[in-house]
């Protein structure tokens, strides 16, 4: 039996931070008085956030936050752990909580999309006169989504708004909703749409995160993996079925299981198996596999005359393989 002791925290909130910079000096200090380890971004907009550590020390943080009167209704998106998600623990300052560099920031506590329960975004999925926008990444998407969600071609979430400028007919007077893991971006993002003149904007309050915990809900019409920024990679949010949307970047099998780039100046996701990470020495191009940083072929001491052999055996695998460059 799996023993839990560790607790993982996912949360954000949107609040005024004076002297941001030094708030997040004092916040760092603080966890690592408590042991956690993880990600926190402090803007002078607000915090966001993902730590974890054993559950009494996670107990404690949470305390130690509400106690401030601006985090006092934090709400914890907590999953149980056998161990630490993240590796070491920052904290660092930045402009935006979310970097979507808008020529005219928009302020989430001023205007945003219409908050909607898991229930009710459950039930607006299925209407058919209903568009639903994936607000991540592309290799967000790709792991996992709501069924019928549209995938934005985007690899960062500062490309999102000029994406729905240049495709911005196939949404006219439509009914929107959108989502991300947490809810922090849609914060921002559906606002972003009203401002641009979208009327009815709704967003999954709370994250595909709270909606694959919702007890009711149970995450269903939620397709493949979540994909989550920390050591676990992914976690599961349909509780009654799982249908796995993820396809091998080598050979279009499914799959779930990402990697990065060999090639340190690429650094791009791939999903594969990790028979075809060997086989292709973890790159996703042939130009990736040949770079001279290759950290595959570092890491397995690869001779030139093995890496050649490699190469040769790739190509034969691409007489039996299609490829996939996407």
């Amino acid at each position: 039996m799996t023993n839990n002791d560790y607790r993982v925290l996912l949360y954000y909130k949107y609040v005024p931070i004076k002297n941001g910079e030094e708030f997040a000096k004092d916040h760092l200090d603080l966890c690592n008085d408590l042991g956690l380890k993880g990600r926190i971004l402090i803007a002078n907009e607000g915090i966001n956030g993902t730590v974890s550590g054993k559950v009494e020390q996670t107990e404690k943080y949470k305390e130690a936050l509400r106690k401030d009167s601006r985090f006092h209704d934090m709400v914890f998106k907590e999953d149980d752990a056998n161990q630490h998600a993240f590796k070491k623990m920052h904290v660092r300052y930045r402009k935006e909580l979310v970097t979507l560099r808008l020529k005219d920031d928009i302020n989430p506590l001023e205007k945003t999309g219409k908050y909607l329960n898991p229930k009710e975004f459950y039930e607006q999925l299925q209407d058919p006169d209903t568009i639903v926008i994936d607000a991540r990444n592309d290799y967000e998407y790709d792991l996992g989504h709501f069924q019928g969600a549209v995938r934005p071609n985007i690899n960062t979430f500062k490309e999102l708004p000029e994406w729905i400028r240049e495709n911005k007919d196939q949404f006219k007077d439509k009914k929107i909703l959108t989502y991300c893991t947490g809810g922090v971006r849609c914060e921002k993002f559906s606002g972003w749409l009203m401002e641009e003149g979208f009327e009815d904007v709704g967003q999954l309050h709370g994250g595909i995160v709270t909606y694959g915990k919702d007890p009711e809900v149970k995450g269903k019409l939620w397709n493949g993996q979540c994909y989550v920024f920390d050591e676990r990679i992914s976690v599961p949010i349909n509780q009654e079925e799982h249908v796995v949307v993820g396809k091998d970047y080598f050979t279009g099998e499914p799959c779930e299981r990402y990697v990065n780039c060999a090639n340190p100046e690429c650094n791009k996701k791939i999903l594969t198996s990790e028979e075809n990470e060997h086989i292709y020495m973890r790159a996703c191009s042939h130009e990736c596999r040949v770079h001279p940083r290759n950290r595959y072929i570092e890491e397995h001491g690869l001779t030139e005359e093995e890496v050649k052999e490699r190469l040769d055996e790739i190509n034969t695998q691409k007489g039996n393989h299609q490829i996939s460059q996407g």
